[in-house]
């Protein structure tokens, strides 16, 4: 190997040295799972495949030095499913008129809060259990640190260190998320 070429499936991916194939196996279970989510598992299929072929032929715009291969996918997963849930709601609202449906369409989320929930969701998954856990009884339940402690069964220290770790990973994520799909 020469001392150019590319070191990691992020850098060949970059340098369009790769097969589909292998990013595809490496990343299709967290596109597929986010889609799954937000879609449906039959359009979650589609998506997942436009995702693969929109990222494959925007290769060129991928920077391994500014984000990690997966994080990137996750920002075209976001805008994929974006794109699929107005589309939708604008085929809805089309057959709502058709058939003269007197109901607001303005109940549902917007799309793109559902897609925040969908990858804060995500970043809670990655989080080890107990952090998760801690995170959520937190800023989900709206819990204190003593209430937690209590609750678990966990030292006050111990929750206060989940909590301060699982949050710092969690703005590393979004941050590298943010950096990528600003490039």
């Amino acid at each position: 190997m020469s001392s150019s070429a590319p070191h990691s499936l992020d850098e060949a991916f970059a340098a369009g040295t790769v097969d589909l194939r292998a990013v595809y196996d490496e990343h299709s279970s967290l596109v597929y799972s986010m889609c799954r989510r937000a879609l449906g598992a039959e359009a979650a299929k589609d998506a997942t495949q436009e995702v693969f072929v929109s990222a494959w032929r925007k290769r060129e715009q991928f920077d391994p030095t500014k984000g990690a291969l997966g994080a990137w996918l996750v920002g075209i997963t976001k805008r994929r499913i974006i794109d699929q849930i107005r589309s939708e709601g604008r085929h809805a609202d089309r057959r709502a008129d058709e058939v003269h449906d007197e109901r607001s369409p303005s109940e549902d989320p917007p799309p793109d809060r559902v897609v925040d929930r969908m990858f804060a969701a995500h970043l809670l998954a990655s989080l080890p259990s107990r952090t998760r856990e801690v995170i959520e009884l937190v800023y989900v339940h709206d819990l204190t640190h003593r209430e937690v402690a209590d609750q678990t069964g966990l030292p006050i220290g111990t929750v206060k260190s989940d909590v301060r770790r699982g949050i710092m990973k969690i703005r590393d994520e979004m941050r590298n998320e943010m950096t990528v799909s600003h490039v």
